[in-house]
């Protein structure tokens, strides 16, 4: 049983994933906010690699990539920062960036060393089914890598449903074709997240995008199994006074109802 499935297994809804760059807000800051999101209530982790050309994702997380990369991050310093950490950490680790740097490093070589790290999961949006299925999907699977495809409001029920039999471990729903870190109404995309709840897909579904509180948390997990919350959370660690305390601070608004005095 891998860490998806053990995580699926115990637990059903309100499921919690938060996003962060690797290397920021300081270059060694990756495994301080990987042991405290854990620590904290993060059901599972995603880990950004930072690009020069984040094209589906906003500004704030625009810029946490160019700092990231001002400050030296690298995916061969990254993986270099998950040995000493991986064995620490018992929730699943995905991997989320673009198609180009994971080339320039050679695609077989980066799957082996995620796995060796910890990696559970791989999201790479700009990677198209037919490539993936021709020319990566064995490497990923060789490596026990989980695939991880992101779906919007446009995406056909054909293709939904190719992703969900190709997939092992969720499926990303993005809640609007929009970029990352835009306010979205969840009820306005009720007929998109029930027409994917109708489906009835083998895999779980994670909504992301416009995830950003309390409120936007518990709306999306009506329809899913839980979000995906990326750009909120970089807002409240950006200036790095103590992510400890800061990301203890962020999760309780997250997962616990606002008091009403």
């Amino acid at each position: 049983m891998n860490l998806f499935q053990k995580l699926f297994s115990g637990k059903n809804k309100n499921i919690l994933s938060i996003y962060f760059t690797a290397g920021f807000p300081e270059l060694n800051d990756t495994n301080v906010v990987l042991k405290a999101l854990e620590k904290y209530g993060a059901d599972m982790i995603e880990i950004g690699m930072p690009y020069s050309d984040p094209l589906a994702d906003g500004p704030v997380i625009q810029n946490s990539d160019m700092r990231a990369l001002k400050n030296g991050m690298t995916i061969k310093l990254l993986f270099d920062q998950l040995k000493s950490i991986n064995e620490k950490i018992n929730v699943p680790l995905i991997l989320m960036g673009y198609l180009n740097p994971v080339l320039q490093y050679g695609f077989e070589k980066f799957c082996i060393d995620a796995r060796a790290t910890g990696i559970s999961g791989i999201i790479l949006p700009d990677l198209p089914i037919t490539e993936f299925e021709n020319d990566y999907q064995e490497i990923l699977i060789q490596n026990n890598l989980d695939f991880i495809f992101l779906i919007t409001p446009e995406t056909s029920e054909e293709r939904i449903r190719k992703i969900d039999d190709i997939s092992r471990a969720f499926i990303y729903a993005v809640s609007s074709s929009s970029i990352t870190g835009r306010d979205q109404d969840m009820s306005a995309q009720k007929a998109y997240f029930d027409r994917i709840k109708n489906m009835n897909l083998k895999n779980k579904v994670l909504i992301g995008f416009g995830i950003k509180d309390h409120e936007t948390f518990t709306a999306a997990s009506k329809y899913a199994s839980g979000a995906i919350i990326g750009t909120a959370y970089i807002k409240a660690i950006e200036n790095g006074d103590n992510i400890d305390k800061e990301t203890q601070r962020f999760l309780n608004s997250i997962l616990q109802s606002p008091t009403v005095e």
